[in-house]
Order: C-alpha cells, then structure tokens, then sequence
C-alpha cells in the first residue's frame, strides 16, 4: 500500500463539509477473555499510557500481563454489558447521534458528526477517513475528556496526526484540548447532582472521584490534576457545597508507582469507619458511563465503604445523553466551528473558477 494512497475524488458540484469527530477511550468487542486481549494489548501498548521503556515493559506486558488479566476484566465487563453491547459504545453512539441533530442546519451543507475509539473500533483513521470521503475538508476533534492528561487527550490526537500523516490533501484542522472549566459542562454536571439529589435526598459527604495518573507525570507538567481540582472546585461552587462537604479523589491506580492522591478506595474506607450514614459519588472526568463507572466505582467500591461501617452508598450516573449535556456539547463544538460556518473553503472540493 502507498505512504500517500489517492484521495477521494472531488465533488465540484457539492459545497465544501465540515466534519466533527468525537473520540472516547474504547471498549473491547465483547467480554471475552479473546476480545479483551486485544483490546488491552492496544491500550497498555501505547507509550502514552505506559512510559517504562520497551525493553523492560514488553515482557511484563506480554509474559504477564496478556497472559492473566484479560480473563479477570472480561468478567469484569460481563457485569456491565447490556443486549445492545458495551455501555460506552451505546451512549457515545447516541451522544453523536444527539450532537448530529444539535448541529443540524449550521451551513449550507450538512456538519457531519462521528466518532471514534482510541483504542478499538471504530478507529480514528477509519472514522476521519469517512468523513473525507463524504467530503468533509475542515475537521474540527474533540476528544470526550473534559480534563487534560497526555495520556487520554494526548494520545487522541497522536492517533489524529498520524491518520493525517498518510493524506495528500490535509483537511483544514481544529481541536478542542480540553472543557474542564467550560460554563456549560459545569452547568450539566450540577443539573445532574441536583435531580439525583431531589428524587434520592442528600447525603453526608459528596465525593468526586477521577480517574488517577502517575505522580510523575503531573511532576513533568502534566496539568491533569490541577484541572480536575479546579472541575471539582467549580462544580462544587454551582452546587452550594462548603468544603467540608465535598472531597476530591482519584481512581484506578495501576502499578506499584505512586498516582495521585487521595485514592477513590482509601477516601471512602476512611468515610466508612467515620460511620458516615451517606456518601454520594460522582466521576466528573467521565461524560459516558462505563466499566470504570460502572462496576468498579458502583460495585468495587461500594463494597469498600459497606466493608468499613459506611451506612448508604450513591452512585450518580455520569451526564450520558442528558439534553443540558448534549447543549453543552454543541456549544462547545459550536464555538470552534465559528468562521467556518460563514465562510466557503477554498480547496479542491469547491467548484473551480475557469481556466485563463
């Protein structure tokens, strides 16, 4: 196959598109041993997620690691899959379907919307390569985590770039780094809370609860922590909370290397031997519910609080395909989309003018 193969033929007669590619983490195909090999293969492949050298990860990964732990996450996943597939692949599809609609009637062409999985299907190459082909030649990215970190945000662009390394006629390019402080996400978090809160009451203690990364990476001028404590002071601002009645912490520790602190488990270990009679948890860093969400922070470490004497444990569904979350969405899209929706490309896909 060429390095640069031919591109889509061009269309004179359709006006210039806009496409807008939504990227999430991923999912393996099925909860099977089989399937989450791959899928784990990919992800703890990608020197974005784990920075040991090659040389010294590569037996670990694939004497040790392939070998034992696709069995225990396939289990894992079994607990959370639904009849229509994995929970993140069936909100993150409605969340596109939703933010398609959002957008509808933006310009004189359609705005097209898809996404893609970082790490399994549908892939970022193959998805940016249908939006090509449907003539789509500004592309503007949005990765779907609110907060920073080399290793989610980063990597999907790293997975952006290289599909555009391989193209001869590059789309013009927009990208959305981050929202964790964007009025509208903020907003939709608090809505979300607050109508838990009316229906189930209030509790004691709300913990807000991320997905950890190493220490060292924030050390080396991640800013992943530093957003997720101003997400956390924020949303905590919009729901009336004083700080005695909220706490940050952070999740899926991997490894024996120091992540950030104060862990998920711990913090709510330490609120059940306090007897708290409540506890509240919210993952703000995930705006689809999945197996993190889902059975490690709704099963795992409910049993983590019960164990230690806690009395009730909430968990508080992530903004899914909440309307004032999709609003948000579309604004965010919106925005960055400002002057292309008003002013026509110039590129091949345009009608040319006549020859001299």
């Amino acid at each position: 196959m060429p390095r640069y193969p031919a591109e889509p033929a061009a269309n004179h007669d359709q006006p210039a598109r806009i496409g807008v590619l939504l990227i999430n983490l991923g999912t393996p195909e099925a909860p099977t041993a089989r399937a989450l090999r791959t899928y784990l293969a990919e992800f703890l492949s990608d020197p974005r997620v784990v920075e040991i050298p090659r040389l010294i990860w590569w037996p670990i990964l694939h004497g040790v690691i392939l070998r034992t732990r696709p069995k225990k996450s396939a289990e894992k996943y079994a607990s959370i899959w639904t009849p229509q597939g994995s929970p993140l692949r069936v909100i993150t599809e409605r969340q596109t379907a939703l933010l398609r609609e959002a957008l509808a009637g933006l310009g004189p062409a359609p705005v097209l919307v898809e996404h893609a999985m970082r790490y399994g299907q549908p892939a970022v190459a193959s998805a940016i390569g249908k939006l090509r082909a449907a003539g789509c030649n500004r592309l503007l990215v949005l990765p779907l985590y609110p907060q920073y970190a080399a290793s989610s945000t980063g990597s999907a662009l790293d997975a952006v770039f290289a599909a555009l390394s391989h193209g001869r006629d590059l789309p013009e390019l927009r990208v959305i780094r981050g929202f964790h402080d964007q009025p509208g996400y903020i907003a939709a978090l608090a809505e979300r809370i607050e109508q838990y809160w009316a229906v189930h009451g209030r509790p004691e203690q709300l913990v807000m609860s991320f997905h950890g990364i190493p220490k060292r990476s924030c050390d080396l001028g991640d800013p992943y922590a530093r957003e997720c404590q101003e997400t956390g002071r924020l949303l905590a601002e919009r729901l009336g909370l004083a700080p005695e009645q909220y706490r940050i912490a952070f999740q899926s520790r991997f490894g024996r290397a120091e992540w950030l602190k104060p862990y998920t488990s711990e913090t709510l270990a330490e609120l059940g031997r306090q007897r708290s009679r409540r506890v509240d948890l919210v993952c703000p860093g995930f705006v689809a519910d999945c197996l993190e969400t889902l059975e490690e922070i709704a099963m795992e470490n409910k049993a983590v609080f019960l164990g230690a004497g806690g009395g009730e444990y909430h968990y508080i569904p992530a903004l899914n395909d909440q309307p004032s979350w999709i609003a948000a969405l579309a604004d965010l899209a919106q925005t960055q989309l400002a002057g292309w929706i008003d002013s026509p490309a110039k590129t091949a896909l345009n009608k040319p003018s006549s020859t001299q």
